[in-house]
């Protein structure tokens, strides 16, 4: 099974700013700001936000944190960060609705003083003062190549039938960097792409839509489906199951939602990425004290000639579910093992 050496990558948040602490106490009562793209996603609220605030008030017990979310929503993305700026913030830790219009927001910031780390979503055409985010190209290609590593274990034949490739949102950055790395994964894997759809917004609907269609065009020769996140590959089982297809085809995902893990242990879905955001979250958040403080952010890469810190998640599937989710304490079996999934839990071994 494909996965990425999670352990080691989630220790590089210790060395990510080493001495952060030492210097703290520079910076006492600074404004930060974290700006947050949409809601479709429940990780922002639980998970990201959380994390960040978390480790700004163990570094800056002092400085003031103010969360916005944009809602999918650009122009209302670019009020909110010329409002943080108005309030006082110093820096700003921004995940772009639109990573292109975002350019403009880096360049207002930067002409202020105001210092810019890019959060999961890249910047591509102005470069920020950092860049943290999981390694999302890496991401596309382990979700891809996990499920092709499925199907031939599974000895589907390639000439049998194809994939739909479920993209993210065509102005995310990220999406793109994932959906290279699905192609990474799939161009010479054997089995041929029945078609592509880039998802608005990242929207489950919209996947779900589209996802329709396809299965009234292609029918039995869907093999699979490589979706860029949980909340694209939700919405194509979603399809699957209205148009009465049993069993649905293997689906990937990305996140590690609840409702992902759920579909996994009922076996709906076959694999998604778990990214414990608050790792992440927690860079950030070191990364904004450093910089406030005059200190330089150590980066391991460059990436958009932006100086960048990629984390490398772990795929997981029914098989190591119960050992990246319930034995890290990322998610607990009284949260997944519900309703109709306490079965499915019980042949997992994540209850009795």
């Amino acid at each position: 099974m494909t996965r990425f050496a999670s352990t080691g990558a989630i220790a590089l948040t210790l060395s990510l700013l080493s001495g952060t602490a030492a210097f703290a106490a520079e910076v006492t009562d600074a404004t930060v700001a974290f700006l947050m793209p949409d809601q479709a996603s429940t990780r922002y609220e639980q998970h990201d936000y959380p994390g960040f605030a978390a480790e700004m008030k163990k570094l800056c017990p002092g400085c003031k944190v103010i969360y916005q979310n944009a809602d999918a929503d650009a122009s209302r993305q670019q009020q909110q960060f010329n409002s943080v700026i108005s309030q006082g913030a110093k820096a700003i830790v921004l995940d772009p609705v639109d990573s292109t219009a975002a350019a403009s927001l880096v360049k207002l910031a930067q002409s202020q003083g105001v210092k810019v780390i890019a959060y999961d979503r890249p910047i591509p055409t102005a470069p920020a003062d950092f860049y943290v985010s999981f390694n999302n190209q890496g991401i596309g290609k382990a979700i891809a190549d996990s499920l092709v590593e499925h199907l031939k274990a599974l000895k589907v034949d390639p000439a049998s039938g194809g994939l739909l490739q479920i993209n993210g949102s065509p102005t995310d950055a990220a999406a793109g960097l994932i959906k290279k790395g699905i192609h990474e994964g799939l161009d010479n894997s054997g089995y041929k792409i029945l078609a592509e759809y880039d998802t608005p917004e990242w929207a489950p609907p919209k996947a779900q839509q589209w996802a329709s269609g396809q299965i009234t065009r292609f029918s039995t020769q869907i093999v699979g489906v490589v979706a860029a996140n949980d909340g694209t590959g939700g919405g194509a089982i979603a399809a699957f199951k209205a148009a009465g297809v049993d069993p649905v085809p293997p689906v990937t995902g990305n996140d590690a939602t609840i409702a992902a893990l759920q579909l996994i242990i009922a076996g709906d879905q076959y694999n998604t990425i778990s990214k414990p955001s608050e790792i992440v979250a927690a860079a950030a958040a070191n990364v904004a004290v450093k910089l406030l403080s005059g200190e330089t952010p150590k980066a391991e890469m460059t990436l958009y000639d932006t100086p960048s810190q990629l984390f490398t998640p772990a795929v997981v599937t029914q098989e190591n579910l119960k050992a990246e989710i319930i034995d890290k304490k990322i998610n607990t079996a009284e949260e997944l093992c519900v309703d109709r999934y306490v079965e499915g839990c019980k042949k997992l071994g994540i209850i009795n």
